[in-house]
């Protein structure tokens, strides 16, 4: 694999703190996508006490090359304690703020909507101030299954379109650009009140004005909040690693996403899609949006 440039170098975590959530994680038998996809922020996020934890996995029925979250085992049924262990786990951490995520569940018919949703309420019922980010699937395009999600009414729905239109067929082949942005989308046109939120990769082979196309179609459909981070390799088996982007282009990107009118861009060669996702909670603040009475959402 490439070597990888100096500012993609993280600092050692305490491990003492590390060991302590994952402790928790362990007792109460859950996932985290720190550490099934390997995320190099992992020892920043548990030393601060944060994780975003990884329901209904972790095989995932989809084998998008880039990712390293397992697709040969064979998906489970879902657990129906699943959204009660993941409360106590919140409740257990003080989680100020919590990002649930799933593998790809192609195999059920609302593509798991029904357990963000469980899950959702659980934690309304134990830490009813933590506020709560969902990084979901596609679902397929099942919007009915859309709807549950919403209904349960997290603050901040995220869908990320991973990359640019041109790598779908390489990059996500299950995936489709056009899908995702209707997501965001019907989110928008069905729960104005919900911040939403999307992420690319970079480093894959796209060129800089595709990244900035991406960002100008997320904003057609009046996408909130914009990740952008350097994408890598986890393994040889991989989709490999075209490019390593400097520092100063994310600045870039990062300033055309402000003037784009993106709420907030947090862009950086080690940004995730959930890293420091709690910094949305003052974003809330000053953006402040309520649910109006009449919806029947």
């Amino acid at each position: 694999m490439t070597v990888k440039p100096d500012w993609l170098r993280v600092k050692a975590p305490q491990w003492q703190r590390v060991g302590s959530v994952k402790e928790t994680l362990r007792d109460l038998g859950l996932n985290t996508v720190c550490e099934e996809a390997s995320c190099p922020n992992i020892g920043e996020c548990f030393h601060a006490g944060t994780a975003t934890f990884l329901i209904m996995g972790p095989a995932c029925t989809r084998a998008c090359p880039y990712c390293d979250i397992d697709f040969e085992k064979k998906p489970q049924p879902l657990d129906p304690t699943e959204p009660q262990r993941l409360a106590k786990a919140v409740s257990r951490l003080q989680l100020n703020h919590v990002v649930i995520t799933s593998v790809n569940r192609d195999d059920l018919p609302d593509g798991g909507a029904s357990q963000f949703q469980r899950c959702i309420q659980e934690i309304r019922l134990l830490t009813p101030k933590t506020t709560i980010e969902v990084l979901i699937p596609d679902l397929c395009g099942n919007w009915q299954a859309l709807e549950l999600i919403i209904q349960a009414e997290p603050e901040v729905l995220n869908h990320n379109t991973e990359t640019v239109p041109r790598l779908y067929p390489r990059v996500r082949p299950q995936g489709n650009y056009g899908r995702s942005l209707q997501l965001l989308q019907r989110t928008r046109a069905l729960a104005p009140w919900i911040y939403t939120k999307s992420g690319i990769m970079v480093g894959l082979g796209e060129t800089h004005e595709e990244v900035r196309e991406v960002m100008r179609d997320l904003r057609q459909v009046d996408c909130d909040i914009l990740t952008i981070g350097q994408y890598l390799q986890p393994s040889q088996k991989h989709y490999p690693v075209k490019e390593f982007i400097s520092p100063l282009q994310f600045d870039t990107w990062g300033e055309d996403g402000q003037s784009l009118g993106f709420l907030q861009v947090v862009s950086s060669p080690l940004t995730r899609s959930s890293y420091h996702a709690e910094q949305v909670r003052a974003l809330m603040e000053h953006y402040p949006r309520t649910k109006p009475r009449q919806s029947s959402l």
